[in-house]
């Protein structure tokens, strides 16, 4: 039952952060950031969040961005789930190297 609440959390932050990250991407010209993951912790008091970041060679540099701004993307989160959430979760934010990966499979495969 809490895996379920849990996999529940996690895609409504999915979905919110995406659209956050979409107002933050307009900011920054040329550069798309989707959130790929969601994992929300057993007790709800963490949410880690996978980024996915378009070009690769600016990922850092939005990551430090996102990392600088995280009190902002909270408040902002919780204002779009407050009815849904009773305690936001804290956000811990990780670059996603699946492209990577998949891409590099890829061009193994071609070879």
């Amino acid at each position: 039952m809490q895996q379920t609440r849990q996999q529940k959390i996690a895609r409504l932050l999915q979905k919110e952060l995406g659209d956050i990250f979409l107002a933050v991407a307009k900011q920054h010209q040329g550069t798309l950031i989707s959130v790929s993951e969601v994992r929300v912790s057993p007790d709800l008091s963490i949410a880690h969040a996978y980024l996915s970041i378009f070009p690769d060679a600016r990922a850092q540099e939005m990551l430090t961005i996102v990392e600088d701004n995280i009190r902002t993307i909270r408040f902002e989160l919780g204002n779009r789930v407050r009815h849904q959430l009773r305690i936001i979760p804290e956000l811990r934010f990780h670059h996603d190297k699946t492209i990577d990966y998949l891409e590099n499979i890829d061009n193994l495969l071609n070879q």
